[in-house]
């Protein structure tokens, strides 16, 4: 018996580890109250983005001149209709597809290639990095408004320019953040030993760079989306993105504007849409940041 119980004590307790870095960002989140809530809102766009043509209730190209303008309560027409008598509902349901993946997309795009520009710049220093963020700084000298409208209204009205156009305002800013976070790190003693143990430059970026910087990338690209989405209907707006009679939020606001007098309640629906949009993503880019930074 005695043997037994000395056997017992030397049992060695079991090995507690600790969770991973995106584990405790993703246990942070979920206790955020906020960021649930403004992630539930973002799922539900994006159900309306994928899945509106189930969810509209009726046809959004329908026309009815003998509808139009009905105000919010109408039967057949819960939220209104627009000039040309189309159910104001279905229109925003559908909306959601052009107006996110027009919001989405060019940050997606920009978050590639500007994280890629910024890394080589940041990991490479000297000459390359003078040469590459001097010509970004061209670029990122003038504002984000006023760029977006130059280069489409250069390239045409079509959804494909302001794709493009918005993508190359979006790639400086993103560059210059990869720029300065990999600049931080390149230095650290675990990049050195990489280089002294004779890694490439390519595999050192792959192994030891992309995990510590892309974080931080990530979240400030999450911010743009919010931009990103105001600026696509700002050129929708100007008749330099998506056209008529496809259903676009910015779009629907520049041909309701003249239904501002008479039923400013459904006038001012595509950009409520919008708003709400946009606060989303800005919140919810905030609160991953706050995540994000996990403190000792």
């Amino acid at each position: 018996m005695k043997m037994t119980a000395d056997l017992g004590h030397n049992v060695a307790p079991p090995i507690q580890t600790s969770p991973g870095y995106w584990t405790s960002v993703g246990a942070r989140l979920l206790r955020d109250r906020i960021a649930l809530l403004v992630g539930t809102v973002i799922l539900a766009l994006l159900a309306m983005a994928l899945f509106g043509s189930w969810l509209a209730p009726s046809d959004p190209y329908a026309t009815s001149m003998f509808r139009r303008l009905q105000p919010i309560g109408t039967a057949g027409y819960p939220l209104g209709s627009d000039e040309l008598g189309r159910d104001m509902l279905s229109r925003l349901i559908l909306g959601a597809r052009l107006s996110l993946f027009m919001g989405i997309t060019p940050v997606l795009l920009a978050f590639v290639i500007g994280s890629a520009v910024g890394i080589v710049a940041g990991y490479a220093g000297g000459l390359t990095n003078t040469l590459i963020m001097r010509t970004v700084d061209v670029f990122y000298a003038f504002p984000s408004v006023l760029l977006a409208i130059a280069l489409s209204g250069a390239m045409g009205a079509g959804i494909d320019n302001a794709l493009l156009s918005l993508t190359l305002v979006f790639v400086p800013q993103i560059a210059r953040v990869a720029e300065s976070v990999t600049t931080q790190v390149r230095n650290r003693d675990y990049i050195e030993a990489a280089r002294a143990s004779g890694a490439s430059a390519f595999t050192i970026i792959r192994t030891q760079v992309l995990g510590n910087v892309l974080g931080p990338i990530f979240v400030f690209a999450t911010g743009l989306i919010s931009v990103s989405m105001i600026l696509a209907s700002g050129l929708s707006f100007l008749g330099l993105g998506v056209r008529p009679p496809e259903p676009e939020w910015g779009l629907m606001l520049n041909t309701l504007r003249t239904a501002i007098y008479t039923q400013p309640w459904v006038a001012a629906l595509p950009g409520l849409m919008i708003f709400i949009t946009s606060i989303s993503f800005n919140i919810l880019a905030d609160r991953l940041r706050a995540a994000m930074a996990i403190r000792s």
